[in-house]
């Protein structure tokens, strides 16, 4: 950690309310990349949300697969770690989650296009 880092902190934290000091000084606090490496994830899970707008024809299997794998795989990890990231894990959950229900979708939607095909097919 850089002496300006750590300086920086120091002065930061004398400003943190006495109620949030066991936050600030978590192993999992502010003041280190385990706390906002979740937080910028969150960005996944809004973009997700926001493709369940996207027509299922559109959605990506591969590409949420992978989303869906790596929130499974992530969240399984934050639990496994000391200290425990509650942080990690809630927003690898929501990953998770978000990727699966458009697997689903996605799933569903060539289901029913297939049963299309084979009906106007006589089948």
């Amino acid at each position: 950690m850089s002496i300006v880092y750590r300086n920086s902190m120091k002065t930061v934290g004398k400003f943190v309310p006495e109620s949030l000091q066991p936050l600030w000084n978590h192993p999992a606090g502010p003041q280190t990349i385990f706390f906002w490496a979740p937080c910028f994830k969150w960005g996944l899970v809004i973009a997700g949300l926001g493709d369940l707008q996207r027509p299922a024809s559109q959605v990506s299997l591969s590409q949420s697969s992978a989303l869906g794998l790596t929130g499974i795989i992530w969240t399984r990890y934050s639990l496994a770690i000391t200290p425990k990231n509650w942080g990690l894990f809630s927003v690898n959950l929501f990953v998770a989650g978000t990727a699966i229900y458009q697997i689903t979708r996605a799933i569903k939607y060539q289901r029913e296009q297939a049963a299309l095909i084979s009906t106007a097919n006589g089948q």
